[in-house]
């Protein structure tokens, strides 16, 4: 491994505070990571990480360079994309949300991956807002309205959003006309994963916004079982309309209200600001930006 290769590794011990994952993470034999650092210390003649049987974390030399070696990186990087020719390529974690993954990512991937070949992707699925440096996840795709400050975030889409439920329910509690209608109704309950509690339905109209907690039978966590349950009957259930597009045309699900829309939903990409954008995080970025761009149902 070449200086620069080194100093990547570093990093990625500090922050995964774990040989073994940084070395999985970066695709190179935990022997190799081990030797690498040790020939690193020896140069430099300090040492840099504190291990134990649980972590390993850095000495106060270590955090000192670990500091730098994010800016070098970072100019690195920089200049190489301003300058020069080099194919962005290594190992890329994301994780975003399964639907929007389904709809919208996957079925453009392959020309991503043929555009950039040498860039190994690992896609995982979550909807809750993960520590990103210590799970080694270089970015997220989430949707919502985003808090964590500690995060960059760069806004990708709005999505519409409607109320619906299944002809049954509607058959049992009757068609609202507006959102005084709503007396007697029900919503399937969407907790929060921040706080744990549900989300109220929301509705607006000429800038006026309504918030109204209905009381509800289930409580679900995900995308897909919101939407099931809608299905099944068991409540008013707000979604963007790409999502029961397909239940909407089957007849499973009616749009309701719709003259009260929710708020559009944000989709963010989201990176930490403690790590360098490296070529391969922003191709990846201004990729997703494009892919988004495309007309939306």
């Amino acid at each position: 491994m070449d200086r620069i290769d080194v100093m990547r590794l570093f990093v990625r011990i500090v922050e995964r505070g774990s040989f073994a994952q940084a070395a999985r993470d970066l695709q190179i034999p935990r022997p190799t990571a081990t030797h690498a650092i040790q020939r690193l210390e020896a140069d430099l003649g300090v040492r840099l990480l504190e291990r134990t049987t649980r972590n390993v974390r850095p000495t106060l030399d270590g955090s000192l360079y670990h500091q730098r070696c994010i800016r070098l990186l970072a100019d690195l990087d920089e200049v190489e994309s301003i300058f020069g020719n080099a194919e962005p390529r290594g190992p890329l974690r994301v994780d975003m949300q399964g639907t929007i993954a389904r709809f919208f990512v996957l079925p453009a991937l392959p020309g991503f991956m043929a555009r950039y070949p040498g860039i190994s992707l690992s896609l995982s699925e979550g909807d809750r807002m993960v520590d990103l440096v210590t799970e080694g996840v270089d970015c997220v795709v989430r949707a919502g309205d985003l808090s964590d400050s500690s995060l960059i975030g760069r806004r990708l889409t709005m999505f519409e959003q409607i109320t619906a439920a299944s002809p049954a329910y509607l058959d049992r509690h009757g068609v609202p006309s507006a959102p005084d209608d709503l007396d007697g109704h029900r919503m399937v309950a969407y907790t929060a994963s921040a706080t744990g509690l549900p989300y109220p339905m929301e509705f607006g109209r000429d800038g006026r916004e309504w918030e109204i907690p209905l009381p509800h039978d289930v409580v679900v966590r995900g995308a897909e079982i919101y939407t099931a349950a809608g299905v099944a009957g068991l409540g008013l259930i707000q979604v963007p309309r790409y999502r029961v597009a397909h239940q909407i045309a089957a007849g499973q699900l009616v749009p309701v209200l719709e003259a009260f829309p929710p708020p559009p939903m944000p989709v963010s990409v989201l990176y930490p600001q403690s790590r360098h954008l490296s070529s391969r995080i922003r191709v990846f970025i201004d990729w997703l930006a494009e892919v988004f761009r495309a007309p939306l149902i």
